[in-house]
Parts: structure tokens; C-alpha cells; sequence
């Protein structure tokens, strides 16, 4: 049999998009890729439909990139509903415990969340994407049904008080990826004694990429209306996900044995670790892993358009 033919275009960059409220992750990058006319689209990590903001999305061969931003650091502006519980420990779940909130200071909220700074154990929620089994935990809650979950061991950078007011407590959270928030709402509010969900969520940073940066859906479809040269624009480099990582430029020889699959050894290249490889040229060509011999071998190359 061919090869399945597409009729998308032949396009490669990243678009940094502001996720509305109300729709799924997947929902959002299928929108992106159909305004787009992309032949191949994927995103770099999963927000709740109730959760806004910073949502990078690959396109073509920034695809190949995609899985570093899954495991890069990410930001969130959340706000978490003192005194109320609900199934999912966020505002679409039901509420199934009610709790009174006290009059709390300042400095007794910030201790509280000092204990959480630093490499902490979350359980998953149920009502995650996580898959057990090749089965994601949300449907086995729909269903009723509730597993034991391993602990996950995750990294809290910085929980910044932002404020209290009405019951609703605003924080400012950098973390390592595979954190959940609606875990950590909740793990805060029973240190409090009261419990929490999360009633809004924001992401501001993932990776290198910022929120102030990024399109809104609304004027993206609006602008496509007019010419896809404008909403190309838009389009980063896939290089740009990588911008912290050590750079090795190769000679025109080592580009051709590394674009055939080959190792190389490169002078004053880094001693181990994953790098962005350029060609004589300075173009991007993909990512590069330095093998225990010091060599510099191809580990995903970016095709150029």
C-alpha cells in the first residue's frame, strides 16, 4: 500500500496560543490546525478546559520538539475556592465537602505553603489524563470507578501569595512538569483545615515561551479570514523551543554524516547532555545527544523547507 496522501499544507513552526476557557487542549489544536491548513499538529502539554492561557502548539516538523516542551518547567496564576471540596478539585466537579474558612494572616498562609516548595509526592487525581492500562483516568471516573495511584514525585520552584479576598486565594506557582495544580489546590487547603478547589487556572510560562507573547484563537481564525501570510507570522522557529540549550555548529563534512544518521566527533563540543545542532550554514538541523566516547549523535533532525 502508499503512503496515505494529506492535503494539509506543508508548514513548520510554533504558535503560541492563549487556550480559552471551555474546550480541551486537543480541541484547541485541532482548531489551530485547520486555520493553519497544516498537515501535522500536535501540542506541548495539557491544560483542563477550565484552564486558560500559554498553550504552545507545533506544527510540521516542530512537531520533533514538541516533547522537550512537554518536559520543560511551566507557570500558573491559580485561584483556589477556600472552604469547599469538590469530586475533581476543580470548579466542573461536585461538592462533596464544605468546610469553614478562618481568618487567615498573611505569614500563615505563606508557611503553609513553604512546606510545599522543594520535590513533593503528588497522587494523581482521578479525573486526570493520565493513562493506566492504555486507559486515561477521567473515563474511569466517569464510570465511577476508583484505582490506587502511584505517587509521583514532582518539583515545586516557588509558590508566590498573591492575595485572600472573598475566600479565594491567588497564587503565582512555577513547577517541573507533570505537576498538577488541582492536587497541589487541594493539598494546600487541608494543611489550612479547610480544603480548596480550583475555581480558575492560567498558565502563563511553558519552557522559554511567555504568555504576553501568544494569540488569542478569536484573532487568530479572525486574521486567517484575511491571508495565512499573516497568521504565519506568528511562527517560531522550532530552534526556539531549544534557545537554553548548548549549541554545536558542524562543519559542511560532520552535517552529512550526522543528516545520515552517523556520529561525529566536534571539537569543544559539550560533554555530555542533548544540544542543537546547526549546520556550516547556521541553519537548525535538530537535536544532538553526546554519547559516552564524546562523539555528537543525531537524535531527531528537523527537515528544512
Amino acid at each position: 500500500m502508499g503512503r496515505r496522501r494529506t492535503n494539509g499544507r506543508d508548514i513548520s513552526g510554533i504558535l503560541l496560543l492563549d487556550k480559552p476557557a471551555g474546550i480541551t487542549s486537543n480541541r484547541a489544536l485541532q482548531i489551530v490546525k485547520r486555520v493553519y491548513k497544516a498537515n501535522k499538529a500536535g501540542h506541548t502539554g495539557n491544560l483542563d478546559p477550565l484552564a486558560t492561557g500559554l498553550l504552545p502548539i507545533c506544527l510540521g516538523e516542530a512537531t520533533k520538539v514538541s516533547g522537550y516542551l512537554l518536559d520543560s518547567d511551566k507557570r500558573y496564576l491559580a485561584s483556589c475556592t477556600l472552604g469547599i471540596k469538590t469530586n475533581t478539585a476543580d470548579a466542573e466537579g461536585e461538592v462533596i465537602e464544605t468546610r469553614p474558612v478562618e481568618n487567615y494572616s498573611e505569614e500563615m498562609i505563606q508557611s503553609v505553603l513553604n512546606q510545599f516548595i522543594g520535590e513533593i509526592e503528588q497522587i494523581p487525581p482521578m479525573h486526570s489524563a493520565l493513562k493506566v492500562n492504555g486507559q486515561p483516568l477521567y473515563k474511569l471516573a466517569h464510570k465511577g470507578e476508583v484505582i490506587e495511584r502511584k505517587p509521583r514525585k514532582v518539583t515545586i520552584y516557588e509558590i508566590r501569595f498573591i492575595r485572600l479576598e472573598n475566600g479565594i486565594l491567588e497564587l503565582d506557582v512555577l513547577c517541573s512538569k507533570g505537576t498538577y495544580i488541582r492536587t497541589l489546590a487541594e493539598d494546600i487547603g487541608e494543611r489550612l483545615g479547610c480544603g480548596a478547589h480550583i475555581s480558575a487556572l492560567r498558565r502563563s510560562l511553558s519552557g522559554p515561551f511567555q504568555l504576553e507573547n501568544a494569540v488569542t484563537l478569536a484573532g487568530l481564525e479572525h486574521l486567517a479570514e484575511d491571508s495565512l501570510d499573516q497568521i504565519d507570522s506568528f511562527l517560531l522557529r522550532p530552534e526556539e523551543a531549544l534557545l537554553d540549550w548548548p549549541e554545536v555548529s558542524l562543519s559542511e563534512h560532520s552535517t552529512h554524516y550526522v543528516q545520515q544518521g552517523q556520529a561525529v566527533q566536534v571539537p569543544k563540543a559539550p560533554t555530555q547532555g542533548l544540544v542543537r545542532l546547526h549546520g556550516q550554514n547556521g541553519q537548525f538541523i535538530g537535536v544532538g545527544q553526546v554519547m559516552d566516547d564524546g562523539k555528537v549523535a543525531p537524535k531527531r533532525l528537523i527537515r528544512s523547507n
